[in-house]
């Protein structure tokens, strides 16, 4: 008899316990803690454990909230509140995936450029990531449909002891302090989620003070700038004015990374027309992104510029309100006529402003190209290539050189070209995958690109041109890809795929009358604004920039602040990214191997740290523009931004 009221007791204080929204919607978050661990953070049981200790100090406080203040609708402010923090959760498995970054407040604010782009976010889902939704669609469809259900979510509105959770809120704070305040100095975001749990870190992190070191900006001059990256430009640089005169054309391949170069799948060129352009010009194969949240935006800026991007946010949006000193400016400066091509509408991450910012002297987007053969999000590179090739064989004939950029997109991710734009026929074994969908997207921007050289050739552009190739940012972020196309990343390499490749973009430059020539040494994207004005003898010697000449040295830093943590940077040795510090950070060799130890002193880990400061202090100290942007003139296909 005993043993009966000893099972009668314990069932009813498990089934009384389950009738308590606390326990029940804690049960749930830890769930979802441990997905998002397992997705993102792939830790150890002594890290699950720290995990599940710090994020339920967290939600612990937000639902002792609830208890002692919003009783009255305890079951709907619990269901609400499961679903921001579900939605919280998500974000940071979707942004991971691609950034590989810890999301925050400030990348959530962009969140209105997400429907632009919203087949490269599902592209990234695996369907178990639905499951952190589960409760939430069970619990509204039980609310919605069933009478005794909302009956049983009203006897929950009972106003249970305050005092208790009061104390339990007092408890969580100091729970959550202990997280967060000895890890707060730590430089990789990274870590620091993992150690503090997603939610303390979320909250730290809106209000978290800039990392950069202290820098006054009247002391951000040319000078200081060479003196840290030990880059003074030589009295007599080499190529000082080889392409005086002549047309500079900027081509910006959409996620076009360098391994494409070169490569052959089953004895197949994937890009026959840039492997021709490498082996025939200038060679770039150890070139860096330096992008931002912004991504393809940004990179426009850092080349344009020669800056860097901001901590937080798009450079797009962030500094396009500047008094930017730029390419354009200082090309307009020296007679050129400039102008910008992107078959996209120029509202998209702010172009509409920054295109101000920069300077352009006119921009061409969608109302100029057309909604004709669309690829990606808008027209195809075919598109953008013919029409573009017919406008600068008109403004060579004016007589007056041209710089203009061209913004390619057809390659861009999830890489899910038309079947008629397939020019090459895949391996089974690449079918399906990210990897595979990659290569044939880039294999039609290749065609796409050997057509515009063809037309350039027969209208007399390319001869008087300098014209120089980038890929704007990674194509195949490491943290999405699945076990079966790593291995086909591997099958590529002949090795892991690594951090370094994933940074890894190509830059090719052909000038007049130069032979071929593949220099080896680490450059970035801000190195083209300094390399060309060198080829053209446009001097920046007066000019704040953060890049230098890559015909006229052979060391350089490269300060990285997205896809990689703060304080992290490229030098020839290799991808360091921080731990706490320099100490405990570790080194990716830019040739793969296994990851080691420091390679760099913490001089340099200390010079990329005041680079990256002195750039944000310069564009803080910029003076603003005037943001009112005349409305286009909606019967010009080219609006022009003066």
């Amino acid at each position: 008899m005993k043993g009966r009221r000893f099972v009668l007791t314990n069932g009813y204080r498990w089934k009384a316990l389950l009738n308590k929204p606390f326990v029940v919607f804690s049960i749930i978050m830890i769930l979802k803690m441990l997905l998002v661990w397992i997705i993102v953070f792939d830790g150890g049981t002594g890290d699950i454990i720290k995990m599940l200790l710090t994020g339920i100090s967290s939600i612990g406080f937000i639902f002792c909230l609830i208890e002692a203040f919003a009783y009255r609708k305890k079951f709907m402010t619990y269901l609400i509140l499961d679903l921001i923090l579900t939605g919280i959760y998500f974000a940071v498995i979707m942004y991971y995936k691609y950034f590989g970054v810890i999301v925050t407040y400030h990348e959530l604010r962009q969140v209105n450029q997400v429907g632009e782009v919203n087949s490269s976010v599902f592209s990234l889902m695996d369907p178990y990531f639905l499951f952190i939704f589960t409760d939430i669609v069970f619990l509204f469809i039980m609310f919605a449909s069933s009478k005794r259900f909302r009956a049983w979510t009203r006897t929950l509105s009972v106003k249970g002891r305050r005092s208790w959770f009061v104390a339990g809120q007092v408890l969580a704070v100091a729970a959550c302090a202990t997280a967060i305040i000895p890890y707060r100095q730590d430089m990789n975001e990274f870590q620091q989620a993992k150690n503090m749990g997603i939610l303390n870190y979320e909250l730290y992190a809106t209000f978290a003070p800039s990392k950069d070191l202290p820098i006054n900006a009247e002391e951000v001059t040319p000078a200081m700038v060479e003196r840290e990256k030990g880059s003074a430009q030589p009295a007599q640089p080499a190529y000082w004015e080889a392409a005086k005169g002549k047309n500079v054309i900027v081509i910006q391949l959409e996620a076009f990374q360098n391994f494409l170069i070169n490569l052959k799948i089953d004895g197949k060129e994937i890009t026959p027309n840039m492997n021709k352009l490498a082996a025939d010009h200038f060679y770039f194969p150890h070139f860096f992104q330096q992008v931002g949240q912004g991504n393809t935006a940004d990179a426009e800026f850092v080349v344009n510029t020669s800056l860097y991007v901001p901590p937080n946010g798009a450079a797009s949006e962030v500094y396009a309100g500047k008094e930017l000193p730029s390419m354009p400016k200082a090309f307009a400066a020296s007679g050129y006529q400039t102008a910008t091509f992107h078959t996209n509408n120029i509202m998209f991450w702010n172009r509409n402003q920054l295109y101000k910012a920069l300077g352009w002297g006119k921009y061409y987007d969608d109302r100029f190209f057309g909604k004709e053969d669309p690829v990606a999000f808008g027209a195809s590179d075919e598109v953008l290539y013919a029409k573009t090739s017919d406008e600068l064989a008109r403004m060579q004939q004016t007589g007056q050189p041209f710089y203009v950029q061209l913004i390619s997109m057809s390659g861009h991710h999830p890489f899910r070209i038309p079947e008629s734009k397939y020019k090459m026929e895949l391996p089974d074994r690449y079918k399906n995958t990210l990897v595979g969908d990659y290569i044939e997207a880039q294999n039609y921007a290749d065609y796409a690109l050997g057509q515009l050289i063809d037309e350039l050739k027969k209208n007399g552009v390319w001869d008087n041109s300098v014209i120089v190739l980038y890929g704007d940012h990674q194509g195949l972020p490491i943290y999405s890809l699945n076990n079966n196309e790593k291995k086909l990343m591997k099958e590529i390499y002949g090795r892991d795929y690594t951090l370094p490749d994933m940074m890894n973009i190509p830059l090719i430059m052909s000038v007049p009358n130069q032979t071929p020539q593949v220099f080896t040494q680490v450059g970035g994207q801000s190195d083209i604004f300094p390399t060309i004005s060198n080829l053209i003898g446009v001097s920046l010697k007066d000019q704040v920039h953060f890049g230098q000449d890559l015909l006229n040295h052979a060391s350089n830093i490269l300060p990285e602040r997205y896809y990689l943590p703060s304080g992290s940077f490229i030098t020839d040795k290799g991808a360091f990214v921080p731990g706490s510090g320099y100490a405990d950070g570790i080194t990716y060799p830019i040739a793969g191997g296994p990851v080691t130890t420091p390679l760099e002193s913490q001089d340099t880990y200390t010079r990329a740290h005041r680079l990256i400061s002195m750039s944000d202090e310069y564009v803080a100290s910029l003076p603003e523009w005037n943001k009112k942007v005349t409305p286009a003139d909606d019967t010009k296909q080219v609006a022009s931004v003066k």
